[in-house]
């Protein structure tokens, strides 16, 4: 796409682009007096926005008076972004188009070699989507990957035992030469708070944390419609509350303490302990329901666990809304025994809900992510300190499809 270099007329652009993308489909007129832009400007740019194949028309204005007016959408397969959730045991990629719809998905077991090898796991489910689906390659221009860690300024993967490797190698570097375009790495559960925050449109003002009990446990941060990172980008590693296990147990410096008692190999070790017997998450939670005394008793341990961590989080932050989620934390099941454990250690009344978007939450917030960045690229040629907020596609788009 050609610009001008005029810092105006790219300001002038992305003004524009926002309304599309939050009102289409929408007239020249309707964009005109939305913006306060002259119709002169808003018909330079859209004529060039439309040779360029950025944007389509979609009809006409139906029911005004007098003559009807062609109406404007953004062209959602111009460009691609890929939306990757990388955890302990699976790896999961979205390629979405550039209205944030999923064109296509995959599910993989995560390799077990880890670091360079997941790199290219990752770079090899995107361009098998691409084949499958018969996308062209070069048509994906950003990926955001979800980690089980805390992304370093080195590229490198900290607080990651759950995938060996990752905190040895640039992964977002090593990934962006195998994929040939900008990669960007962020924690899975800060993906996934942003994607609830989106996806159930929350206003920019609205607080969410997002709790994510699985192969690890931790929490995302959205407080004023903004992801809180921390200093060091560890905020909400809440596995290393220093409780649960043992926190002086140099384990618990691995793993983190709270961790230790409450995420799967954590109740799959008591359960084995309590009965003798290793089976899996699902297992224990069929055996909980069917009565089983030793599987309501893993369940319970893991419940006021959880409840201490919520109520901790609470007492720092009283949010507005805690949302549960992960494999283990979508279950309502285990949600019906924290409530009662919360009310019992915290006084506060803290609304708990479930994730509305099961497996696919941390891959809603990375495209989240990607769409915004992508956008800018698209339609400001990069300018500096520009952003557009693309507003959510349908919920369903990012509900639990079963892969």
């Amino acid at each position: 796409m050609s610009f001008s270099g005029n810092v105006s007329r790219q300001l002038s652009m992305s003004t524009i682009v926002q309304a599309i993308t939050s009102y289409a489909p929408i007239s020249r007129a309707s964009i005109a007096k939305m913006t306060g832009l002259s119709k002169q400007t808003v018909s330079e740019i859209m004529a060039q926005l439309e040779d360029d194949g950025l944007v389509q028309t979609v009809g006409q204005t139906e029911g005004h008076v007098g003559r009807r007016a062609v109406v404007y959408e953004i062209n959602p397969r111009v460009a691609l972004v890929a939306a990757v959730d990388l955890g302990g045991t699976k790896v999961r990629v979205a390629v979405c188009n550039l209205v944030g719809e999923v064109v296509a998905e995959t599910v993989a077991p995560t390799i077990k070699d880890g670091g360079v090898a997941v790199t290219a796991q990752i770079a090899d489910l995107i361009r098998e989507l691409a084949t499958e689906n018969e996308i062209e390659p070069s048509a994906i221009r950003t990926v955001v990957v979800g980690v089980p860690g805390v992304p370093q300024p080195d590229g490198t993967i900290a607080f990651a035992p759950n995938v060996p490797g990752v905190d040895e190698i640039d992964f977002a570097g090593t990934l962006s030469e195998v994929v040939g375009v900008e990669v960007i790495v962020e924690n899975d559960v800060n993906l996934a708070a942003l994607g609830e925050h989106w996806m159930t449109k929350r206003g920019d003002s609205d607080d969410l944390v997002f709790v994510s009990i699985g192969t690890g446990i931790g929490a995302g941060l959205v407080i004023g419609g903004n992801l809180v990172r921390g200093a060091t980008g560890a905020a909400g590693e809440v596995g290393y509350l220093p409780f649960g296990a043992d926190p002086f147990d140099p384990e618990s410096l691995r793993v983190g303490a709270l961790e230790r008692v409450s995420a799967t190999q954590a109740l799959i070790a008591h359960y084995q302990e309590l009965t003798g017997t290793t089976v899996s998450v699902p297992q224990i939670f069929d055996a909980a329901l069917a009565g089983e005394e030793s599987a309501q008793a893993c369940l319970q341990r893991a419940a006021k666990n959880i409840a201490l961590a919520i109520g901790a989080i609470a007492a720092v932050l009283d949010p507005s809304c805690v949302v549960i989620g992960g494999s283990i934390g979508a279950r309502k099941e285990l949600t019906a025994l924290i409530e009662p454990a919360l009310r019992q250690c915290f006084p506060g009344a803290i609304p708990i809900e479930n994730t509305l978007l099961g497996n696919h939450a941390a891959l809603a917030g990375a495209t989240s992510i990607a769409l915004s960045r992508l956008h800018v690229a698209l339609f400001t040629g990069g300018l500096k300190g520009a952003e557009i907020q693309v507003p959510p596609p349908a919920l369903q788009t990012f509900q639990e499809v079963g892969l």
